[in-house]
């Protein structure tokens, strides 16, 4: 084994337990906000889906920015500083006690992972090659459902103390995840030496194509985000208990470590990345057409679970098509820019979905929330379907010294 090797083995090694720290952290802390200040202290869902959805703008809107710096200056300072800006706003986060102050807890959550995200997503990139990237994103999905499920249990048990152990805990392992890459993650550069930063930002805004993808993705997104908003409460209400949600991540857990690589394998063998993508997505709006008639709990998580089939499809083939654009020159400006469709799907579901569970309350609809998620995700996939193509691939254009 070269020296090459060896470092793009032990690099990916750290990917992986990185990744652990910082989903269960993210997983402990989220999808317990719906149910503290919706379900338990009885804020307007739409003041807190406004909350939510500016993290996702804060996050996902400032990622080109975040991945132009981390082109320039590595990706470790860039992800120590985000990580430990999420952990601060965490901490704020357990001691909200308006709307504002969670909006503002929020924010720097996300301001913390428009640092640190497009950095970590950029080295996937860079240490692994094309042929077994969709497999390396599905060992990643592996273990983001079982991290998945260890924060959302240990952040109901959390919940059932004080929510303030909720937002103390998520603000720990954000810490120590920070101390790790501090201590341990060597000093990569993910893009070419003598990138600047306003050059790195240009060339994926000047990729039309790939705009075009990323932008057509917020779609997808919007009903993603509800694994964070309307689902947790729908279950809290069905079940009278804010732990089925734990339950409902551990479901995703048994999925995925049984159905990803497998699926991932044949996907391979017999679909396009495109074809994959839109696969999913199929799956998951015919899912969220059956939760609009789902009214107990059985029936809720069927349709959860080809909820979760559905993305176990999609999300490897999303990655791993929108990885396949970024180029050498500006590797995580690209994976930052990808994020937009994630910034505009967000604010909009999470928003959206919190305005439309009032108003479907009030109506005494509870189907109207998921009829229009279905309608905004087979929009999605005919846009996808129409402009599916080959890929054109270019040239990286000249870096200015």
């Amino acid at each position: 084994m070269t020296g090459a090797q060896k470092a793009r083995r032990l690099g990916k090694h750290f990917l992986m337990i990185d990744h652990v720290l910082v989903v269960a952290g993210f997983y402990l802390v989220f999808p317990i906000i719906g149910l503290h200040f919706v379900g338990k202290l009885g804020w307007a869902a739409a003041a807190v889906g406004l909350a939510l959805g500016a993290r996702q703008v804060a996050q996902q809107g400032l990622a080109l920015f975040g991945g132009s710096l981390s082109d320039r200056y590595g990706a470790r300072p860039l992800i120590v500083a985000g990580m430990l800006l999420r952990a601060g706003g965490f901490a704020l986060m357990g001691f909200a006690a308006n709307p504002g102050w969670l909006l503002v807890s929020c924010v720097m959550s996300g301001l913390g992972g428009s640092l640190f995200e497009p950095a970590r997503g950029a080295l996937v990139v860079k240490l692994t090659r094309p042929a077994e990237r969709p497999r390396f994103y599905s060992l990643l999905m592996m273990q983001e459902s079982v991290s998945a499920v260890t924060g959302a249990l240990l952040g109901t048990m959390l919940l059932g103390v004080d929510f303030r152990w909720v937002g103390l805990g998520g603000s720990a392992l954000f810490v120590l995840a920070a101390l790790a890459n501090a201590l341990l993650l060597p000093a990569y550069r993910v893009a070419t030496p003598g990138t600047s930063s306003t050059t790195a930002m240009r060339i994926p805004l000047r990729d039309k194509p790939f705009l075009l993808l990323v932008l057509t993705l917020s779609g997808y997104y919007i009903m993603t985000v509800q694994l964070m908003m309307l689902v947790p409460v729908t279950l809290s209400t069905l079940s009278g208990t804010p732990g089925t949600v734990a339950w409902m991540y551990a479901m995703d857990a048994v999925l995925a470590l049984t159905l990803l690589y497998p699926m991932a394998r044949l996907g391979e063998r017999y679909l396009s990345l495109e074809a994959r993508l839109q696969t999913g997505i199929g799956i998951m709006c015919c899912a969220v057409l059956a939760m609009s008639s789902a009214r107990a709990l059985a029936p809720m998580f069927i349709c959860i679970a080809v909820f979760y089939t559905g993305s176990l499809v999609a999300e490897p083939a999303r990655e791993s098509l929108v990885s396949r654009y970024a180029l050498p020159s500006a590797r995580a400006s690209y994976m930052g820019l990808s994020r937009i469709g994630l910034a505009a799907g967000g604010l909009f579901g999470y928003t959206a979905g919190g305005w439309l569970l009032d108003w479907s309350r009030a109506a005494q609809a509870p189907g109207l929330p998921w009829l229009v998620l279905a309608a905004i995700g087979t929009l999605t996939l005919a846009v996808l379907a129409c402009a599916a193509a080959p890929l054109p691939r270019k040239k990286s254009p000249p870096v200015a010294g």
